[in-house]
């Protein structure tokens, strides 16, 4: 498993799946020093094992909290295996989220039917000891706190993590990946997207001017802010630019979708310098960010007709 450390303390886990394009993907953070240490969205069953050998060559004997930003698949399928090898760890979910992994059959199941194979490539979803996870606000942790912010949009049991200058965004502030001087993004919303909900959320994590972004998809950001801000501007550039292609037609709307997105949109167009195998896997989750747009403005037009 390739990790790196980009911060003192802080390692960032690159958690390969055995899927095509499944690689610079999905992020799992340790942070460790004398005092305390956290992990960040452990991932999905595949990859917990290379990822606890991993840990084990880190010489980490202790979790002292697992942060979950939200409960889907890839990113909280492997806690229970986790807390098996280190089960004095406290798991930290949203209060929507909490009976979903003690009892995980119905969130396994829903993925499955949502992400087919691809649910199938992340491994069935392990359950959690009633015992070992809670919601909070706020974990004292002796030098500072690690503040949690509820952050609805792309899921409803979405959570956020403040620690020192890093803010642990999950997918509050979509898909980034960067390399070089050129970075890749995308919203992340998948259906049941909501714009408002969205941006209010992003609003939340702004304000509390974080310096260093760390995302669930990919890697981390040094400019926080601009990061988010614009995550912000790239949600409604998104929504406008579905809502005027639906005014169209439905005939090929998601490819009139991406024309256009690649012309409006120059961090969505740097999908051209991603590797083949990457474009893959992006092709897949752009198409499912797109549709929950479609959602979130089809509900609307009900809406406005009341």
């Amino acid at each position: 498993m390739i990790h790196t450390q980009p911060f003192p303390n802080l390692t960032l886990f690159d958690l390969e799946q055995g899927m095509t394009g499944f690689r610079r993907f999905i992020s799992t953070w340790l942070y460790s020093d004398d005092q305390l240490t956290f992990l960040v969205d452990p991932g999905p069953k595949h990859s917990v094992e290379a990822l606890l050998a991993t840990l084990k060559k880190l010489d980490v004997t202790r979790i002292d909290y697992i942060l979950l930003t939200h409960i889907h698949i890839d990113h909280a399928g492997g806690t229970g295996r986790l807390l098996e090898v280190y089960p004095d760890a406290t798991v930290i979910c949203h209060p929507k989220g909490i009976e979903h992994m003690i009892d995980p059959e119905k969130l396994w199941q829903g993925s499955r039917k949502v992400l087919g194979e691809i649910a199938d490539g992340y491994g069935e979803i392990l359950p959690i000891p009633r015992d070992r996870i809670r919601f909070q606000t706020e974990i004292e942790t002796g030098a500072q706190p690690i503040r949690v912010t509820e952050t609805p949009g792309h899921a409803v049991h979405h959570l956020s993590y403040t620690f020192g200058e890093f803010l642990f965004a999950g997918e509050v502030a979509g898909v980034s990946y960067s390399s070089g001087e050129k970075t890749y993004a995308r919203p992340a919303t998948p259906p049941r997207f909501n714009l408002e909900i969205s941006l209010a959320s992003l609003d939340k994590v702004i304000m509390l001017e974080p310096g260093i972004i760390c995302f669930g998809h990919f890697g981390y950001r040094k400019d926080a802010m601009a990061a988010m801000h614009s995550a912000r501007d790239q949600l409604i550039l998104w929504t406008e630019t579905v809502r005027e292609e639906m005014a169209k037609g439905d005939d090929n709307l998601e490819t009139r979708v991406i024309s256009a997105l690649k012309i409006r949109d120059p961090a969505f167009a740097n999908l051209a310098w991603l590797e083949p195998d990457i474009r893959i896997r992006e092709d897949y989750f752009v198409g499912n960010s797109i549709r929950g747009i479609r959602e979130y403005v089809d509900h609307q037009a009900v809406v406005n007709q009341q």
